[in-house]
């Protein structure tokens, strides 16, 4: 076994926390309690079905996409290459207007059952606004990816609720998936478990900073900067009575801060059911003199310290290795220990 964590597939049944009171806004935005959300749910996908390929943030060739393809295949898939693979207008996959038209094609094809990202970098947001989910929601697919992607989770979350993958993309595929690390093994097959109905379920050793505990709710999350981002926008994560995750790269502990302190301020962690920090990696180092003081944990806690939901540290979830597929949108429990932690998709 992994020491840090490994990979199943069962579920698991235990009780729920007690969720801190809605207040009155909150309870008559909310057309049903957290528990009794139910997402629409894409189908999922079987041997022969087609996945899609395109660009919406940073560019991709298709020498570099070419391992994700062989796998994909592998799997029994077949592999629809957008127009953006290979067209680059500086770093976005193409001009706004070629990542738009690549992205609606692909929203509005029936044959196409799955949309991946090819990478993540910057862009999702500069297009959002121009798509037309009209036909999506008619007959709703899975788009898949995470990073700059959480911007397409937020918005299709929050205006349509229907389930989307968080999970690497492309651009993380092995070369050789028979020589890849097994962690990578892991992460990339646990992309074909949920695609293909899989009902996952990870486990990790405990962070002895967690705040133990046991919760119950939708999973949404994805990139800090991106969730800080659409706030007051019509793309805004609904995060009451939610399990909430969180991950982020490179960026100064101060930046992380503020970016916290968006969230609090926006009552983002007010009523959470769960608040699960997965990577926050390559944090970059303070200026000399200009200290900010404060750790990640620091900061997080400062922000949950009025409380008392469960709070998981170092998941698997990130700008990492050990970045595995989560359904957004789908109800989970989270089982917070002092030995191990426990996330089960619930059916």
């Amino acid at each position: 076994m992994n020491r840090k964590h490994f990979l199943s597939t069962l579920a698991t049944t235990a009780g729920l926390t007690t969720l801190p009171a809605l207040t009155r806004l909150q309870q008559a935005a909310a057309s049903l309690t957290p528990h009794e959300e139910r997402w629409l749910i894409p189908p999922y996908l079987k041997p022969g079905d087609v996945i899609g390929i395109t660009c919406p943030a940073g560019h991709i060739t298709l020498d570099e996409i070419k391992p994700a393809i062989r796998i994909m295949e592998s799997w029994g898939f077949r592999i629809r290459i957008g127009n953006t693979v290979n067209k680059a207008d500086f770093s976005f996959g193409g001009t706004d207007q070629e990542r738009q038209q690549d992205m609606q094609s692909m929203l509005d094809d029936p044959t196409i059952k799955a949309i991946m990202c090819g990478r993540g970098g910057y862009g999702s947001a500069r297009i959002v606004d121009q798509l037309d989910f009209t036909r999506f929601i008619q007959q709703p697919k899975w788009v898949i990816g995470f990073s700059d992607i959480t911007v397409l989770h937020c918005h299709i979350s929050r205006l349509y609720g229907i389930a989307t993958l968080h999970s690497k993309m492309c651009n993380s595929f092995p070369d050789d998936y028979a020589k890849a690390e097994p962690i990578v093994q892991q992460t990339i097959s646990s992309i074909k478990d949920a695609l293909c109905g899989q009902q996952l379920q990870y486990t990790t050793f405990s962070d002895t900073r967690n705040r133990t505990g046991v919760a119950k709710g939708i999973l949404v999350g994805g990139n800090l900067s991106m969730i800080q981002s659409v706030l007051g926008t019509n793309s805004e994560l609904d995060t009451i009575g939610k399990i909430l995750f969180l991950e982020e790269v490179g960026e100064y502990l101060y930046s992380l801060d503020r970016m916290f302190n968006s969230l609090q301020r926006a009552h983002k962690l007010d009523n959470l059911a769960a608040l699960i920090i997965g990577g926050f990696n390559r944090i970059k180092p303070d200026d000399p003199g200009e200290e900010f003081g404060r750790t990640v944990y620091d900061i997080v806690m400062e922000k949950v310290k009025d409380f008392s939901y469960p709070v998981c540290f170092s998941f698997p979830v990130g700008h990492q290795k050990d970045n595995y597929a989560l359904k957004c949108g789908i109800m989970h429990q989270l089982s917070v220990g002092n030995e191990e932690v426990t996330l089960s998709e619930l059916r």
